[in-house]
């Protein structure tokens, strides 16, 4: 096992005011986990505004935070690997890329290899110093799409600050079993499922979350929608997704069940049954530059996959309504 000497700095958003403060640099370090940054506050590792504190801690805002901490890893995440993804911008602070479904974005049991951060490594052998590959917000395994990854320790922080304040635009689409007919705004707190660990639920005493749903395109009995992302929590347009019963295609793990109109065209049968992964795809990324300030957009093409299941779709239609 690796023993890893951490130094980190920030200043806390004003937008936390209220918060406890492990609960607070969990969000702000998502690579950390919050027991990690409790134990580091109990074992006086962590100051704020140069003296120890407690996880309890309400935060002000604005404070400063320190830490000088070791952090043992079970993993050993670094080994440089070929692994696919492209590329849609690079300077010396920031990358902006593509990943593939199929592909992880972190190490973790199971998936110690060939992961999108082993690939990042391969690419830019520095982005090892950084936290996690320099890599601030995630996908899941089988969504593909836009990530924004740190390529300096001070972008690392900075962008971890934007992502807090909700001051980075992350739109997705989506193809959703059932109908949605209006712009629907899901509030709902998101928390680990109380059976079974790996999966996400809404819960009472979760995290909050917040997603906007917005239609695109209706047919007999799929809707292809827009969901922009006001938080980052696990799974959470899946999770908020399945709360309004239209979960997405593919993603048996929320409750799709290969819904199909009376009467399909055999092809979308085919189509439905044959899609394995959830339909979700992160299409867009907006911020402001950490370092030059520039106002930056992105945008990803929809995969294959996806692209081919919405024309079927879209010849259901027409076969049968007509348009």
């Amino acid at each position: 096992m690796k023993t890893e000497h951490i130094e980190r700095e920030l200043t806390i958003p004003t937008e936390c005011v209220g918060l406890r403060l492990d609960r607070t640099l969990a969000m702000l370090w998502p690579d950390l986990s919050r027991a990690t940054i409790h134990k580091w506050i109990l074992d006086k590792s962590l100051q704020v505004n140069g003296v120890d504190s407690k996880p309890s801690y309400r935060v002000r805002g604005r404070e400063h935070v320190r830490v000088h901490a070791l952090l043992s890893a079970g993993l050993d995440w670094e080994s440089k690997e070929e692994v696919p993804f492209k590329i849609l911008h690079e300077d010396e602070h920031l990358l902006v890329v593509e990943k593939p479904a199929g592909v992880v974005t972190h190490p973790g049991p199971g998936n110690e290899t060939n992961t999108l951060v082993n690939g990042l490594i391969s690419h830019r052998e520095e982005l090892v110093q950084l936290p996690r590959a320099g890599i601030v917000h995630r996908l899941d395994r089988d969504t593909s799409g836009i990530l924004l990854v740190a390529a300096s320790a001070i972008a690392c922080t900075k962008l971890t600050e934007l992502i807090a304040r909700r001051e980075v635009c992350r739109l997705y689409v989506c193809v959703m079993e059932g109908l949605m007919e209006q712009v629907t705004v899901v509030d709902l707190a998101i928390g680990r499922h109380v059976k079974t660990r790996t999966k996400q639920q809404v819960r009472q005493d979760g995290k909050p979350a917040r997603t906007e749903f917005r239609p695109l395109e209706q047919f007999r009995s799929h809707t292809y929608a827009q969901a922009r992302l006001d938080t980052g929590r696990t799974h959470q347009i899946r999770v908020h997704a399945s709360s309004l019963s239209v979960p997405l295609v593919g993603d048996v793990t929320y409750g799709a069940k290969g819904r199909l109109p009376s009467t399909p065209l055999p092809e979308l049968v085919d189509a439905i049954r044959g899609f394995t992964r959830q339909a979700l795809h992160a299409k867009s990324l907006e911020f402001k530059h950490p370092i030059f300030e520039t106002e930056l957009r992105f945008t990803s093409a929809i995969p294959e996959d996806m692209q081919a299941l919405l024309e079927v779709l879209r010849r259901d239609n027409v076969e049968f309504l007509g348009d």
